[in-house]
């Protein structure tokens, strides 16, 4: 399948080096490939420039948000919460429309430092996942794999055998399934995905980032999730 991931940060690059491994055909995009690739300092969590991850793994192609788009049969926004809007519209509706995308990012405001808190505008009654899918009507919205460190995206079973939750919210019901199958190939076990519904299950799911950076700095490491004990 061919996949396109918008952003190029250690998200996005930890989902393209995955699905390129399970064989899909991926492009990441970025907002001027020469400047990407030009870089020479680590980003702000220590991980070295992007120019060093794309020599490991040089079968991800690297083009401009507009291009990446138009090559996806399915595409990921993996742009932080913030930004995705801007960086969506550089991709153009016209390459969304009709395209299932899958939002993984989190509307986080880091203007008063740690901990961050949500967007005030899109969180309780809206959400990025609604507010993208507005800007976007023609595009199939599937909100996912946000409530969680980017390494358990894509292997579920370094913790519990994989046995915790991942979330789905979207108002296509066959782009949800065709997600699903994608997550599978991550190796998330059916049961442990749960629909929250249309894409105002999204405000449910962002507002997990308020409990989970909270966490993560008690902890304080990545691998961990949650799960419903019955």
């Amino acid at each position: 399948m061919k996949i396109s991931i918008i952003g190029t940060g250690n998200v996005g690059q930890t989902l393209a080096a995955s699905l390129a491994d399970l064989g899909h055909e991926v492009i990441i995009g970025t907002r001027d490939v020469s400047k990407k690739l030009a870089e020479v300092d680590k980003d702000a969590s220590g991980n070295p420039p992007f120019a060093d991850w794309h020599k490991a793994y040089s079968k991800v192609k690297l083009d401009t948000f507009p291009n990446a788009a138009s090559f996806g049969e399915i595409v990921i926004n993996a742009v932080h919460g913030g930004s995705s809007l801007d960086a969506l519209k550089m991709a153009g509706a016209s390459n969304l429309k009709g395209k299932i995308l899958i939002d993984i990012a989190n509307p986080l405001d880091f203007s008063k430092g740690m901990p961050p808190s949500l967007i005030p505008q899109l969180s309780n009654t809206w959400s990025l996942g609604e507010e993208i899918q507005k800007t976007f009507p023609e595009t199939r919205v599937v909100k996912t794999l946000n409530t969680m460190w980017c390494g358990l995206m894509v292997n579920p079973a370094l913790i519990g055998g994989g046995n915790h939750l991942n979330y789905l919210a979207g108002n296509d019901a066959t782009a949800k399934e065709k997600v699903i199958e994608l997550l599978q190939e991550f190796g998330w076990r059916k049961e442990n995905l749960i629909d929250l519904g249309d894409i105002t299950g999204a405000r449910a799911s962002e507002s997990v980032l308020l409990i989970w950076v909270r966490l993560w700095g008690v902890l304080p490491h990545g691998p961990f999730n949650f799960n419903i004990v019955r």
